[in-house]
């Protein structure tokens, strides 16, 4: 078959079209998940935040019941079932569903 400016043409739109298409597409694909708080982190140590409850020091915080955990609090912003999910009280990093600080509110509707 004999190229022509038409079918040259063509391809190059086409091979525009495909390339343009990877290059939007390629920031979504390398955005990271959003990083897990550790228990470290300064706003965490302030707000006494533990991964698991039951690990949270009654001592200093009497209020602290062992139904209370992330999954059940108002701030919470993951699902039912996710095991770590955003907390307003973290910015952009997640908590363990299972974890807890003294911010914790009930859930409306929990």
């Amino acid at each position: 078959m004999k190229e022509t400016k038409e079918t040259t043409r063509r391809l190059f739109i086409a091979r525009a079209a495909v390339r343009t298409s990877a290059m939007l597409a390629l920031p979504l694909m390398a955005q990271a998940a959003p990083a897990h708080v550790e228990e470290s982190d300064e706003t965490a140590a302030a707000l006494g935040y533990r991964h698991e409850t039951a690990k949270v020091d009654r001592q200093r915080y009497p209020n602290h019941a062992p139904t209370q955990h992330c999954a059940n609090c108002g701030f919470f912003q993951g699902g039912a079932a996710d095991d770590w999910g955003g907390c307003a009280m973290f910015g952009r990093k997640q908590v363990a569903a299972a974890g807890w600080c003294s911010a914790w509110v009930k859930k409306p509707g929990a």
